[in-house]
């Protein structure tokens, strides 16, 4: 498949109430593959949800291009745009009922009262919301708006939906049913989704490529797992999931972490120039009991099946992620215990700072 969208060198600036500019894009390059779900993650303020405007055509970008299909778009029109956009608040209209709400934008795009009836129908059928099409928004729960929304959203086919933190208002019940609909969702129509969020979790859950954005630009883009499993920088590492983000030195073919015996290249993953930090995820760091240890348990939280163990190792604090079932030894941490910390291998990533 090639690219559904294309974003090449789009830069975009707001001017401050004080006088200043704030540089909300710099310089981005994005490729979206047709058919693709892709995720756009990051902070308040990273730029994730500028560029979304910008490909809706909320915003005009200072410079660079944005290609549906091949076809330049930046410089067209909203209402021309072959993309439609799902928003956090809904945006339904409350006087209408469900059908016409979803009816609305089909009827201002000229289509015919039947196919305009046909696309309602299976647009409901779509989101499984059969025989509630004479309600208003008032009527249906937060999960069921949702539902309209994109159903709305789906009955005009965009080659490419758009969404806008639209789970954010959703209760984490609600919410994690929805992310398995939209997944659903995306999987039967084939549509390109893109979804903007500030939520590590749900980008990993749902993306196919997840885009991670801080201060206006695209530091890792790739799989959920890879972006995962292999972070290049401490502020991915760090953002991501949880992970122990620690100085460490290279000495000729092993690296020095304060606290911790040099280790030995086999452990490691990364180049010498990559940085002066290492980065292990909770799960990938092994407590062992040891009176001449060189650590000092300092919390111990029962999180599910999970044990979650912070340890004080020469003024850092490393976490510790395993099974909550009593080890084969028989012993379970405490807060106080003298422990030995050490890594799985392979597990410890060189990333910049």
């Amino acid at each position: 498949m090639g690219a559904a969208l294309t974003v090449r060198g789009v830069t975009k600036s707001f001017a401050t109430p004080e006088g200043g500019e704030v540089h909300a894009l710099k310089d981005v390059d994005l490729d979206v593959e047709d058919g693709s779900f892709t995720v756009l993650l990051g902070p308040s303020g990273c730029g994730k949800t500028t560029l979304l405007r910008c490909v809706a055509g909320l915003e005009t970008p200072d410079s660079g291009e944005i290609m549906l299909h091949g076809e330049r778009i930046d410089q067209v029109p909203v209402w021309k745009r072959r993309v439609n956009t799902v928003f956090q608040s809904y945006a339904l209209f409350p006087h209408m009922t469900v059908e016409r709400n979803i009816a609305f934008g089909l009827e201002m795009d000229g289509i015919s009262r039947k196919d305009t009836i046909d696309k309602v129908n299976e647009a409901l059928q779509m989101v499984r919301l059969d025989g509630l099409g004479g309600r208003k928004p008032s009527q249906l729960s937060g999960g069921q708006q949702q539902r309209v929304a994109l159903a709305r959203a789906l009955a005009k086919q965009p080659e490419v939906l758009l969404l806008d933190e639209p789970l954010s208002a959703l209760d984490l019940k609600l919410r994690r049913g929805m992310q398995l609909e939209l997944k659903r969702l995306q999987r039967e129509t084939s549509i390109t989704f893109i979804l903007v969020t500030h939520d590590q979790e749900e980008a990993m859950a749902m993306g196919d490529q997840v885009a991670v954005f801080d201060s206006g630009e695209i530091v890792q883009i790739g799989a959920p797992r890879d972006v995962y499993l292999a972070p290049r920088t401490r502020f991915v590492a760090d953002f991501i999931g949880e992970a122990n983000v620690l100085p460490a030195q290279w000495s000729g073919d092993s690296i020095s972490i304060p606290g911790f015996d040099d280790l030995h290249r086999s452990l490691i993953v990364g180049s010498e120039s990559a940085g002066e930090f290492v980065a292990v995820r909770p799960e990938n760091v092994i407590i062992e009991q040891a009176e001449s240890g060189n650590g000092t348990v300092i919390e111990v939280l029962f999180v599910g099946g999970l044990l979650h163990v912070e340890v004080e190792v020469q003024g850092s604090t490393v976490s510790a992620r395993q099974s909550s079932m009593v080890a084969e030894s028989g012993w379970m941490p405490a807060i106080g215990d003298r422990v030995q910390v050490g890594f799985r291998a392979g597990s410890v990533r060189v990333v910049e700072a």
